[in-house]
């Protein structure tokens, strides 16, 4: 289906008014780009794998929105035209011009795979599913990974902080925990390592399926790698499912307010002696998370180590 593109070249400081602007006409959708920079807080909390790199900001921005071939448009873009001239009175609109052009409907869900390439973390190849795997790395002990909408395609920080961990605490026929599980790729790793089964939590649908489909590339069963829909800190039936006292390894990579309250009932559910690798952890937020662990009784500190931002702790269970 082609759709008819308007954009309206503005300025930053009356993108939110002209946004409205179009939500009151009707416009159900728009795009905004700009080169205003994220802020630090924008960025802390947020799990990036790929940041792009923007110009220097000087105060223009475009509104995109899209209307199918059988719309109305003249009558439309006729009140777009009056609301940008009426701001125009209050607040510096810019160009103001709408330009319109053609465009085809876009696999925007799948579009951002053009930035994912085959990587290693040390001896271990991550692979996207969609290439070949590079003559230097074949004998490379290897992960596919297609996320699909989870996180986890292991080019973050976090995810390879605890990769790393992974490697260093996995013994060959370890029971592993993963809550979070997203795209499944820190349970695939630990079974790639050695470890004997993993059971995997999350809250999201879409990366229950993803990570069901990724452990099946992987030539990873069900019953190696089963995986449920759910909260493992309050839901009982999860926690039920889950199993008590009988896991070697608990992997979570998930943000530090989440690991405050999964890290105090945790150890019910690992054997004595176990270790809890724990990632998702910006830096502005590492103080209080290491507190909590060390507070805990059930936690002996093991580790900790960085990543660009991020942190990652280990605990073992006393």
């Amino acid at each position: 289906m082609k759709w008819k593109k308007f954009t309206i070249e503005t300025t930053t400081e009356a993108v939110d008014l002209i946004s409205e602007a179009l939500h009151e006409l009707g416009v159900e959708g728009i795009e905004i780009e700009d080169y205003v920079p994220l802020t630090e807080a924008e960025t802390k909390g947020m799990f990036i794998d790929i940041l792009p790199e923007l110009p220097p900001d000087d105060g223009t921005a475009k509104v995109t929105f899209y209307l199918d071939e059988d719309a109305r448009t003249e009558s439309l873009l006729a009140s777009i035209r009056e609301e940008i001239a009426r701001l125009e009175e209050f607040i510096p609109v810019g160009a103001g011009a709408i330009t319109e052009s053609e465009t085809e409907d876009k696999d925007w869900i799948n579009n951002w795979k053009e930035y994912f390439h085959p990587f290693t973390v040390e001896d271990i190849l991550i692979k996207p599913t969609w290439e070949a795997v590079p003559e230097e790395h074949k004998e490379k002990c290897m992960i596919e990974i297609d996320p699909g909408t989870a996180f986890g395609t292991g080019s973050h920080e976090t995810t390879q902080l605890c990769i790393r961990a992974l490697k260093k605490h996995i013994r060959p026929g370890d029971r592993v925990l993963d809550v979070g599980t997203g795209s499944g790729i820190l349970a695939i790793a630990a079974l790639k390592l050695g470890a004997g089964m993993a059971f995997g939590t999350d809250l999201d649908e879409c990366a229950v399926t993803a990570a069901r489909e990724n452990a099946e590339i992987n030539g990873i069963g069900e019953e190696q790698f089963p995986i449920i829909l759910g909260n493992l800190i309050d839901d009982e039936d999860v926690q039920r499912q889950a199993g008590l006292a009988c896991y070697d390894v608990v992997t979570a990579n998930i943000l530090a307010p989440v690991i405050l309250a999964l890290q105090e009932g945790m150890a019910r559910h690992m054997k004595r002696g176990a270790v809890f690798i724990t990632s998702g952890i910006i830096n502005t937020k590492a103080d209080e998370v290491r507190e909590a662990l060390r507070r805990n009784p059930d936690w002996e500190f093991c580790e900790e180590n960085a990543q660009g931002d991020w942190v990652s702790f280990v605990v073992r269970k006393r």
